[in-house]
């Protein structure tokens, strides 16, 4: 079997993908996206190079069907000094590495694309602050429910605050005044957090 990873056209990934997922025809694949746009012939039409353009919402209902992140099926990733084989790209994209065309996608910021303006590098420095502070919100949540553990088992200040390590109340004032920094800088720059952080 094919690693769809190396496959050299999208239609052939997709197909090579369904076929590891233990999705035996193109039938199947359709049953497992749950719009009605995608049909098995549509499908059909992908994988044997008859339909090279596909829309935003194909590619990812798609992806997803098929459990793996848009890139894998834009570009053979499998194959990192080649770039994406999608049709009608430009061609700074088209000159791209599996690698810098995945940094790009993604907003990487230390990846293999380099940035080329201030207003590009600044977006992507507020991108990856939304990335932590969804990390930082996370591990609050985490450090909560160690303390409400803790409570508990009836363990005291005294004693957490006797252990050798950072007691869980200090953890989470720091993780605390990270938010606060993250979400200070992304508002500054015209992010609305309202209702999520």
């Amino acid at each position: 079997m094919a690693d769809f990873r190396t496959e050299l056209s999208i239609g052939k990934r997709i197909a090579a993908a369904r076929k590891q997922r233990g999705m035996t025809t193109a039938r199947d694949l359709a049953d497992a996206i749950p719009v009605e746009t995608i049909s098995e012939a549509v499908i059909q039409n992908i994988e044997a190079g008859r339909k090279v353009e596909l829309s935003v919402s194909q590619l990812l209902n798609i992806a997803h069907a098929l459990r793996v992140p848009p890139l894998f099926l834009l570009a053979p990733v499998g194959l990192p000094s080649r770039g994406p084989d999608v049709p009608n790209l430009c061609s700074d994209l088209q000159g791209m590495s599996t690698i810098e065309f995945d940094a790009w996608l993604t907003g990487a910021p230390d990846g293999a694309y380099r940035w080329k303006t201030k207003d590009e590098r600044a977006e992507r420095s507020e991108l990856q602050a939304m990335r932590e502070l969804n990390q930082q919100l996370q591990e609050r949540r985490r450090l909560s429910a160690i303390l409400e553990i803790e409570k508990e088992d009836n363990m005291t200040e005294d004693q957490m605050n006797q252990q050798t390590w950072e007691s869980t109340p200090e953890r989470i004032a720091n993780v605390q005044r990270r938010i606060d920094q993250l979400e200070s800088y992304l508002t500054s720059a015209g992010w609305d957090l309202d209702g999520w952080a």
